[in-house]
């Protein structure tokens, strides 16, 4: 199978570089898969699960937070808040942050406050659900 390169970033380090046979991105418009030589394009990521697969191993899958993946050639990048290994989640911990989300969005703040809320819930059920998903 023919490979691509990829570089998947967080906002403070780098999270996986290397080949890839295939890329599995969360999407506004859904899972959106990526092989060698897919035509160039820019799209935003949402939180959700990202699925990769390097030659001669076994799929990995991450829990991504927001960013934008970009192709261009046979070169893919991936740029993301955060990015999680199942094995790397904090179960408890994501649950407390998600019993927190949901508390402050019905303390009805100001807006900007309620998005922030919004959007820790959701990354707070993404990275449970990644972490079920990986047993």
């Amino acid at each position: 199978m023919r490979t691509f390169q990829m570089h998947l970033l967080e906002a403070d380090k780098v999270f996986f570089e290397g080949e890839c046979e295939s890329l599995v991105v969360p999407t506004t418009v859904g899972q959106y898969g990526i092989l060698a030589g897919h035509s160039n394009m820019i799209s935003a990521v949402v939180p959700g699960v990202l699925s990769y697969r390097a030659p001669g191993k076994e799929w990995r899958t991450a829990a991504v937070s927001e960013g934008m993946v970009k192709v261009e050639g046979n070169d893919i990048l991936v740029l993301v808040d955060s990015a999680e290994y199942p094995e790397e989640i904090d179960a408890k911990r994501a649950q407390r942050a998600a019993d927190e989300a949901k508390e402050a969005i019905l303390q009805k703040r100001s807006v900007r406050e309620y998005r922030t809320a919004q959007a820790n819930l959701a990354r707070a059920i993404n990275r449970l659900r990644v972490k079920k998903n990986a047993r």
